[in-house]
């Protein structure tokens, strides 16, 4: 999988997915991806997601941390449980890797979503306590970037 620029036609493709059962709190306002800073990842030319990172990855009330990137991700509805959650996120970690700087990487997710929670696990993501919100509870997942040979 790779992770490109989000296209205006892909930004409006993402706001009409409608996820199924409590996975439904995940279609609120879904046009937020027409915003700058959200990228499309494709298997070979089909969209099977998005992602952000930064700010508007981040959950309302957790704070930014010096160093550490925030990254938010999203599988396309009729994808998800098929086993392709490790390499939806490992294309995104990669990304973020070779695009930013940060040494150290974080996402945040409800505390229900077990698939989301394996995928990031899979791919070296770690507990790192919760965070209480509105929405619910959240886990933080932390992934430490081993520094570049240079």
């Amino acid at each position: 999988m790779e992770v490109r620029p989000l296209t205006p036609e892909e930004a409006r493709e993402i706001a009409t997915w409608h996820y199924p059962g409590r996975y439904a709190s995940y279609d609120e306002d879904r046009a937020f991806y027409a915003e700058d800073g959200f990228w499309a990842v494709h298997r070979e030319e089909e969209l099977v997601g998005g992602c952000c990172f930064g700010e508007g990855a981040r959950v309302p009330g957790v704070e930014e941390e010096p160093g550490t990137l925030d990254i938010g991700y999203g599988m396309r509805p009729d994808l998800m449980g098929r086993g392709l959650g490790r390499e939806f996120v490992g294309s995104i970690v990669a990304f973020a890797r070779a695009e930013f700087s940060e040494r150290r990487l974080r996402v945040v997710i409800l505390e229900w979503n077990g698939r989301s929670r394996a995928a990031a696990r899979s791919v070296g993501f770690e507990e790192d306590g919760t965070f209480e919100s509105t929405e619910g509870t959240f886990v933080v997942m932390t992934f430490d970037v081993a520094p570049t040979s240079g």
